[in-house]
């Protein structure tokens, strides 16, 4: 067992992680199974089974149909939702304190003993093949999966989470089956709980749920990921072009680095007031939406610039996006403006964390993801930490010309000037 402030870590036999935080000043009780795979995790036959996956555990057990499972939660009022990323899956609850017990018996209930019967495979499919269409309708969306498609040239973290047409289209309830049995392990996955709780009897009714969860053999370790740069156009008869201009980032949890880059991407493109914002589009007007983030993963990251603006304007976009990174470097942060947005980064960590659901999912996935308990105090005092020094050392790593990747979605796009783009991005 490991203490952390109030944080309680066990790991059970057969290798499941057990967090929990007790937040007796509250009335909710967040509770969580994460399990370490999504679309990373699969191969080009595979693509989009984790996310499918997800749907199936919704659709009845041997002891409740998919009626009786939402029928249930909706009568203690209780909260549910799952979701798929590329690294993980969540499936979670939110209820209050007296329900909990309710709510552990529901979802474990689905993790153990979901049918997947193949009529509601079928339905599900349907679904899902809907869901494909609505991000090809999502342009904002799209576009970032087309810059992930060139960089990891459409292998692990580059393959979309939803799969596509022709792989949901194959799926059968053995592989279902055959894929939870591989990745659905004790080892790959934690248990998170958070809220007013009373920790040694919630470890037990734990323990008593998941005793069922035994050891497997452990598959081969995932290939890991390499950035590779080019340009990726979609051609979409939309009014606007939807711009995602990538350079390697950083990965999750690299602590010396992290932070500065929580930092540097605030000051560069992170909200109204950010160098990006003001220059493309206050004092230029080339764009109604433009900012930046970082995409963080186990073992690397993308940094992303997006911008969605008139096809007219893309060439002098490009160019003024390009000259801002690097006005990084010749107009310099000052320490007053890198400490307001340190504090900028502390208020919005604090504040998000004031309900028992941000808490469950901050602690489960720095476990999951990192094997490491990091309490919100740590966070703070990582952020104090940042230097100078450091977030222009975060700078140089991530905005490197010959690094950089390009994805535009919209009409005409296809008959772009693919090298004159390449001058822009490159800052010629």
């Amino acid at each position: 067992m490991s203490r952390n402030r109030g944080i309680k870590l066990h790991t059970l036999p057969s290798g499941l992680r057990v967090i929990m935080e007790e937040i007796p000043h509250v009335r909710s009780v967040s509770f969580g199974i994460w399990v370490r795979t999504g679309s990373r995790n699969e191969n080009a036959q595979q693509g989009g089974i984790s996310h499918f996956l997800e749907h199936m555990l919704f659709k009845g057990t041997g002891k409740r149909t998919a009626f009786e499972i939402a029928d249930t939660m909706d009568a203690i009022g209780g909260q549910f939702n799952a979701f798929t990323s590329q690294e993980n899956t969540c499936y979670s609850t939110r209820t209050l304190d007296t329900h909990f017990e309710t709510a552990l018996e529901v979802l474990t209930d689905m993790f153990f003993n979901s049918k997947f019967e193949e009529e509601d495979i079928n339905k599900e499919r349907n679904v899902i093949l809907e869901e494909i269409n609505m991000m090809e309708d999502s342009p904002d969306s799209l576009v970032v999966q087309l810059l992930q498609e060139q960089i990891f040239q459409k292998k692990t973290l580059g393959l979309s989470i939803l799969g596509t047409a022709e792989s949901i289209g194959r799926f059968e309830r053995k592989d279902f089956i055959e894929f939870m049995q591989e990745k659905y392990r004790p080892d790959n996955t934690v248990v998170a709980v958070a809220g007013n709780i009373n920790e040694m009897a919630v470890l037990e009714k734990i323990s008593t749920a998941f005793s069922v969860f035994e050891k497997r053999c452990k598959p081969k370790a995932e290939a890991p990921a390499i950035y590779t740069p080019g340009f990726n156009l979609r051609e979409k008869d939309i009014e606007q072009v939807h711009l995602a201009m990538g350079f390697p980032g950083i990965a999750m949890g690299k602590d010396e680095s992290w932070y500065a880059t929580a930092a540097m991407t605030a000051i560069f493109g992170g909200g109204m007031s950010s160098r990006l914002f003001q220059k493309v589009r206050e004092e230029r007007g080339l764009a109604y939406s433009v900012y930046s983030y970082n995409i963080a993963f186990s073992d690397t990251g993308i940094f992303v610039i997006y911008a969605a603006l008139n096809p007219s304007q893309l060439y002098d976009a490009l160019q003024l996006i390009t000259e801002e990174t690097r006005r990084l470097f010749t107009e310099r942060v000052t320490p007053a403006q890198l400490a307001k947005v340190k504090e900028q980064l502390k208020s919005n960590m604090l504040l998000s964390l004031e309900s028992s659901m941000s808490r469950m999912g901050s602690i489960a996935v720095t476990q999951l993801m990192l094997n490491r308990i990091t309490t919100a105090d740590e966070v703070v005092q990582k952020i104090d930490a940042v230097t100078m020094e450091r977030f222009y050392e975060v700078c140089e790593k991530i905005f490197i010309p010959q690094e950089v990747s390009l994805s535009l979605v919209g009409k005409g796009v296809g008959d772009l000037d693919v090298k004159k783009l390449i001058s822009r991005t490159n800052g010629g």
